[in-house]
């Protein structure tokens, strides 16, 4: 198995890119930690979890306040002793006005939930990491912060930070042993286009999907389970020489699909 052993916390676990990362690290060995706000579906992912024959814990967690994330890691801890994996997975659009019409609420609301939330995480498991020598955070981009696919300023701008602050932290941790990386999804088939797709048929989203799919050069959207791999590959010791990469997991995006 490739995480024996290993913990991890996976914020934003509860459904979606987390849930399945949740699972599949699970399934090579690690127990595994879900922070999110919803917690009657994070319990549901740790029973995915613990069907897996691992243990789980699901935390009710506002990742956007500090109190509480600090709170969250020492649950951890005092849960499983250690923390070898960090999965800044959550994140969202609030809105996505024109410039001229965004509030500075919205503007901060979305850099809380999508980068101060990758701060106050890193802020509470990094001295933990620096003391055992060892750990692998995993921070969730999005291919908007380098190409944006629409107009949604905020969350392009924080998605791009985000990416300046993996690089930052890989530089400063590289020495004590601990890896940290970004993945850039493409457009993956989850909640997040429930916007969009909350009022649809079933048949309608998956025409919605299938037209998504066509703009992608592999000519589909993303799964749950393809973010899970590119997860599990950076979670383990496969990736122990990776540090500060940038991981583009969108079906070929930004090249262009074929004519």
């Amino acid at each position: 198995m490739l995480l024996a052993d290993r913990v991890a916390i996976i914020t934003g676990g509860a459904k979606g890119m987390g849930r399945a990362m949740a699972v599949k690290f699970a399934e090579e060995g690690a127990s595994v930690a879900i922070a999110d706000i919803s917690i009657k579906e994070a319990n549901g992912a740790i029973a995915e979890v613990s069907r897996k024959g691992k243990k789980g814990l699901a935390i009710e967690c506002d990742i956007t306040s500090e109190k509480q994330v600090r709170g969250t890691v020492e649950k951890v801890l005092s849960e499983f002793g250690k923390i070898d994996i960090l999965v800044n997975n959550a994140g969202g659009i609030i809105a996505a006005p024109p410039i001229e019409e965004m509030t500075e609420e919205q503007w901060d609301k979305t850099f809380a939930l999508n980068l101060k939330s990758d701060f106050f995480f890193c802020k509470y498991v990094v001295p933990h990491m620096k003391k055992r020598k060892y750990g692998k955070i995993i921070n969730l981009s999005s291919i908007g912060g380098i190409q944006p696919p629409h107009h949604a300023v905020a969350y392009n701008t924080a998605k791009a930070a985000i990416i300046g602050f993996t690089l930052d932290l890989a530089t400063a941790l590289a020495p004590l042993n601990i890896n940290v990386n970004v993945i850039l999804p493409g457009p993956v088939r989850t909640s997040f286009y429930d916007r969009t797709t909350s009022k649809m048929t079933d048949k309608e989203k998956d025409e919605f999907f299938a037209r998504m799919g066509k703009k992608v050069p592999m000519q589909r959207a993303g799964t749950p389970d393809d973010l899970a791999g590119a997860a599990l590959f950076l979670a383990s010791d496969l990736s122990a020489y990776v540090t500060g990469e940038t991981l583009l997991v969108s079906g070929g995006l930004p090249l262009l699909p074929p004519s």
